[in-house]
């Protein structure tokens, strides 16, 4: 499981390496991915840093992101409107919202002298901390594509799909993360409230989570073989988020660790033409 463009980048230099390959398919496949490197590129180069006003109510750290954040949604704000897709915005909106109190009741975990919730609590809100639920909604926010109000009413329920989705989030990010954020001082991770809670060792947490990733895994699938209340580029949205975890965090954290596998892929795909 990788995401799509990964998966080209090295099936174009295997294809290239089988002596029975298509010459022209292969051409079209390398500019392909190279007019789209230099689309993301263009993308990049417009991204500015956001100055953010002073904001009273807030303690003076805090004030430059929520700015920023502002800035944010109000860019989106004007954008939409001028494509008559305000609406959107609404759900935009309130899944950051929501984001935002999950992280909110962690903190307020943490700060309570190191409170380690019930399990099914702490799964419940990190289900929406994980951030993908916010992300599965935002992604959709300025596509050209014809978006209902249906479809957001139906990713604000909290389908099946977007849950199995988070869970991959949460537990792959968890299980190969959990030690050094508590070494940090970081909130309980579900890996250790379920230790606490059920008396288990750190391997038998582990061994239970990847169960639940792949029973995950197979909720996604199950979501793309039966009649679906969304268009299936919608799914592929949410599948594709589930898909950087598993590119990112399968046996190490690729995030925190940048500079590894993560700054090799970055590279490959928005600095490192294919050569034709």
């Amino acid at each position: 499981m990788t995401l799509p463009r990964m998966g080209a980048r090295k099936y174009i230099s295997i294809y290239e390496n089988n002596d029975a390959h298509n010459y022209l398919l292969l051409k079209f496949a390398k500019l392909d991915f190279n007019m789209l490197q230099k689309f993301h590129q263009r993308e990049l180069s417009e991204l500015t840093r956001w100055e953010a006003n002073a904001i009273d109510s807030i303690p003076p750290y805090m004030r430059p992101l929520y700015q920023a954040l502002l800035d944010i949604y109000s860019e989106m704000e004007q954008v939409l409107s001028k494509e008559c897709k305000l609406d959107r915005l609404y759900y935009a909106k309130y899944e950051m919202k929501k984001l935002v109190r999950a992280y909110f009741k962690e903190a307020q975990w943490l700060n309570d002298a190191n409170y380690i919730p019930k399990y099914e609590e702490h799964m419940e809100n990190s289900l929406v901390s994980a951030a993908y639920m916010m992300g599965s909604t935002t992604s959709l926010i300025g596509m050209e594509e014809f978006v209902s109000k249906e479809t957001f009413e139906w990713l604000m329920n909290e389908p099946l799909i977007v849950r199995a989705s988070s869970l991959i989030s949460r537990a792959m990010d968890d299980i190969v993360g959990h030690e050094v954020e508590q070494e940090r001082g970081h909130v309980a991770s579900i890996i250790e409230c379920y230790m606490k809670e059920y008396g288990t060792s750190k391997q038998e947490a582990y061994i239970k989570f990847q169960k639940e990733i792949t029973n995950a895994w197979k909720d996604i699938n199950k979501e793309f073989f039966r009649p679906t209340e969304v268009p299936m580029f919608v799914l592929e949205r949410v599948l594709n988020l589930a898909r950087v975890m598993d590119t990112l965090y399968k046996e190490e954290d690729g995030y925190t660790n940048a500079k590894g596998k993560l700054k090799n892929m970055i590279n490959s795909i928005l600095t490192e033409s294919v050569k034709i």
